[in-house]
């Protein structure tokens, strides 16, 4: 099921999306779905007719697990980390589909990570990791934008990685995915980049959930992205990059500075 939140006219709403590609409508669902389940209503629109939102403004975290391929910290001359490397994004960093990507003024070279992201779907603590699938609501695209020149310089990543619009997420959240084998792309205006797959990752989504839980209580709609492929590179104002991943979709942003 692919749950997107979206806007008509003013406020937002969820919606489940259902069709083909070119001929999808989305249901108008009552409520928050994190909190009152999934109730459609009898409200439908021609999901081209409406402005798609991130799927999820996170309550409390987005959380970031960087290196978890080895391609990609060995392309960056990092060693593969013994414990699983975390860092914390604001929900300021969020935004959705078509939202722009505000180069931020105090870096000169931003990067893209095109990552598989998981949203959870109740508070939980200490997850083993046989118990996950349980506190997963589903997944979603995102993008772990960082600036390099800040990482490189300051002794910890929180400016670097949670920077204003630094976490698009989107199109919407599937809630049924084998998540074990599928390509992750990342395209720069139209190019592939990145062409992963998440077989690929150190640690997998289970692992990964089941040790965050153990630093972090989480709570419903926390974000954990779980670290990109190899193939980043730079972003330019005039850009467009686009994530994709078997089984969810494709998130686009454009690159602008201010």
């Amino acid at each position: 099921m692919r749950i997107a939140r979206f806007v008509v006219d003013s406020d937002p709403l969820y919606g489940v999306v259902e069709g083909e590609p070119g001929s999808e409508e989305i249901t108008v669902i009552n409520g928050d779905p994190f909190f009152n389940g999934v109730e459609r209503t009898h409200v439908k629109h021609k999901l081209e007719d409406v402005r798609l939102l991130a799927p999820i403004i996170p309550r409390s975290k987005v959380i970031g697990v960087g290196r978890n391929f080895a391609e990609h910290a060995a392309e960056l001359g990092n060693e593969v980390p013994q414990q699983p490397l975390l860092f914390l994004k604001p929900n300021t960093s969020v935004i959705g589909p078509n939202d722009p990507i505000v180069l931020p003024s105090f870096s000169e070279e931003v990067s893209f990570e095109a990552e598989l992201c998981v949203v959870i779907g109740r508070i939980c603590k200490d997850v083993p990791e046989d118990r996950v699938d349980d506190v997963i609501f589903g997944y979603t695209c995102g993008n772990d934008l960082t600036a390099r020149d800040v990482q490189k310089t300051d002794l910890q990543w929180a400016r670097a990685k949670g920077f204003d619009t630094s976490a698009p997420l989107g199109p919407w959240i599937e809630t049924e995915l084998d998540h074990e084998d599928l390509t992750i792309q990342g395209r720069l205006n139209g190019e592939v980049r990145q062409d992963g797959n998440t077989n690929q990752m150190i640690r997998g989504v289970r692992e990964l959930v089941s040790i965050v839980s153990q630093a972090f209580t989480l709570l419903p709609g926390d974000v954990i992205m779980t670290g990109t492929p190899a193939g980043v590179g730079l972003v330019s104002e005039g850009d467009r990059f686009e994530v994709e991943i078997e089984g969810i979709g494709r998130l686009s942003n454009p690159v602008v500075r201010r």
